[in-house]
């Protein structure tokens, strides 16, 4: 699931490996949720909550500064739940293409 949206590329060996992505600045808007994290939060668990679909994880990840790959989450940190999904989806498409 984490890797689904990657695509799968093939060196000159053709050993396939996956592609790197380029996630958009997320920046803050009026209509953003914030809450803090509880023992046992989640990104993926958090992106179902919010968004209905664990594969938006990233979002929230790249709002908060969240670059350690680990979908867990130390509880009592604040986070911002962006509410301007489709704009950030769209953009993801746009600088990936």
């Amino acid at each position: 699931m984490r890797y689904n949206n990657s695509k799968i590329l093939n060196d000159k060996t053709g050993v396939k490996y996956l592609s790197s992505r380029i996630y958009p600045k997320i920046l803050p808007n009026d209509n953003d949720i914030y809450i803090i994290s509880e023992a046992g939060d989640r990104l993926d668990l958090l992106a179902n909550k919010y968004y209905q679909t664990p594969s938006l994880w990233w979002i929230i990840a790249v709002a908060n500064n969240l670059n350690d790959a680990n979908f867990s989450i130390e509880p009592g940190l604040q986070l911002r739940i962006p509410s301007n999904v489709n704009e950030i989806v769209f953009n993801l498409q746009k600088i990936n293409k």
